[in-house]
């Protein structure tokens, strides 16, 4: 190539990577809400504009918020006859909190609902197996981990049984946390004809975005009446009396009532996105009647169109407390926004209470976790480590009244990354029976000293691991 060739190459390059550079620079600052994240790809795109400009379109365009937003405009999801006759609206001390968690998600504060409580799957899942069996029209279950093995596979001879029988059943679970390469449940169920989808689950190089992207949420909802959500996976783990290698102890409810509508639509707007099938049909949104007392609310969130909406309702209950805060997480990883609000609350007099494993599934979250706590143990708080088994519910309580049950986890990754799902209730007895559970399990107390004794070496290693907090 000649001189001049070459001059006009380098000429055209240049203004490629600048083109590039501008280009990324704009879709940031119109799209972007994170500054540090908008100063990075932006940085990173202008010192590197091809190499920036290809993973920023790999990594850093919100497809799954865009496919979202389409499917919203599409079908403009919204309570359904026979269910907005039980809205009700609270009065009282926390009629402020109903009003804004019912601002962010759109949803309607449901009356006439009852929450039976389990503890670990030795006592949710013969309920859920039973409920399945009794099934007559439909089974839509959804579930981060669904294995064949000793307690999963009645599920999956239950779905196919239900299937056989003339059963609308739906099952989705997700790509990654049922197994990547190999989920022997699925196949299965599909070899049965069961329609079943994996949640955002491709081979192929340019999908691999969406493995960052995952269902933590935990719904089985039959005939449109009765509810299961909670935290509790489909696992042998979560059978403690077939002594697992690594038992997970957990909590999970069954909810019944005009709220079980709303863990349809939950489960029905994540079926449309993943497979096109609407589920909005009467066999699906059946009547519902009032059987309990306890006002019921779901609350979903993702990196879609529902956003932070958890993390947001966490903070408003915070905010509101005027007595107590009882939390129990696996992991416990709040951002600083979060850790703000709770430090706050512990200096304004809250007797504020976070209960957490001894010792977690995840190593580097509790080593992170370490690095974290100083800040809410300076405010007043108290932090708590309850003993094994790995104790893997997400449980909330404000005041002995107000209740926040679900999937979600204290972490960036579960309030910013993960499809979750929770359900706000308001309710005394259901409050109180949570915040005394939540009570029996601080075993062990952290305290400064605890902190102040770790040597050189693993505070180097605690703050490195917090480094990578938003990805744990």
């Amino acid at each position: 190539m000649t001189t001049q060739g070459l001059q006009v190459t380098g000429i055209v390059l240049a203004g490629l990577r600048l083109l590039v550079s501008v280009l990324v620079t704009l879709h940031v600052l119109r799209t972007k809400r994170d500054i540090g994240a908008s100063i990075g790809w932006i940085g990173l795109c202008w010192l590197a504009p091809m190499s920036g400009g290809v993973l920023y379109v790999m990594f850093g365009v919100n497809r799954v918020r865009r496919l979202a937003q389409r499917l919203v405009r599409r079908r403009p999801w919204s309570s359904r006859r026979g269910v907005s006759t039980r809205r009700r609206e609270l009065h009282g001390p926390y009629a402020l909190l109903s009003e804004a968690v019912g601002r962010l998600t759109g949803r309607p504060l449901l009356g006439g609902n009852a929450a039976r409580c389990f503890h670990d799957g030795d006592t949710a899942y013969p309920v859920m197996l039973d409920s399945i069996g009794a099934a007559r029209r439909s089974v839509l279950i959804c579930s981060y981990i669904l294995h064949d093995d000793e307690a999963g596979g009645r599920f999956v001879d239950a779905l196919i049984a239900a299937s056989a029988r003339g059963v609308a059943v739906r099952v989705m679970m997700d790509g990654i946390g049922s197994g990547y390469f190999r989920c022997k449940a699925a196949r299965r169920l599909r070899a049965a004809k069961v329609p079943t989808v994996r949640f955002m689950h491709s081979v192929w190089p340019w999908r691999m975005p969406f493995i960052n992207l995952r269902t933590h949420k935990k719904i089985l909802v039959v005939d449109g009446l009765t509810g299961f959500t909670g935290g509790l996976n489909i696992a042998r783990e979560n059978v403690l009396r077939f002594k697992p290698k690594h038992p997970v102890s957990d909590t999970h409810f069954e909810l019944r009532g005009p709220v079980v509508h709303q863990l349809t639509e939950a489960f029905a707007r994540d079926w449309v996105f993943t497979t096109g099938e609407d589920l909005d049909q009467d066999l699906f949104f059946p009547e519902q009647e009032p059987v309990g007392d306890a006002l019921m609310r779901v609350v979903t969130s993702g990196p879609d169109t529902d956003i932070e909406k958890i993390e947001f309702a966490i903070m408003q209950g915070l905010a509101m407390a005027r007595r107590s805060i009882r939390l129990m997480t696996p992991y416990f990883l709040p951002d600083e926004r979060l850790l703000t609000v709770l430090a706050m609350a512990a200096m304004r007099g809250i007797e504020i209470d976070v209960v957490v494993p001894e010792q977690s599934n995840q190593r580097l979250v509790d080593w992170a976790r370490d690095a974290n706590n100083g800040p809410l143990l300076e405010a007043g708080a108290r932090i708590w480590l309850a003993r094994a088994p790995f104790n893997h519910s997400k449980l909330m309580v404000v005041d002995r009244f107000w209740s926040f049950i679900g999937s979600a986890n204290l972490d960036v990754r579960s309030l910013r990354l993960n499809f979750e799902l929770n359900v706000e209730i308001y309710d005394e007895l259901n409050a109180v029976r949570l915040d005394d559970y939540i009570r029996e399990h601080r075993h062990r107390r952290v305290t400064h000293h605890d902190l102040d004794k770790r040597n050189f070496p693993r505070r180097l290693r605690d703050q490195a691991a917090r480094l990578m907090l938003p990805y744990l």
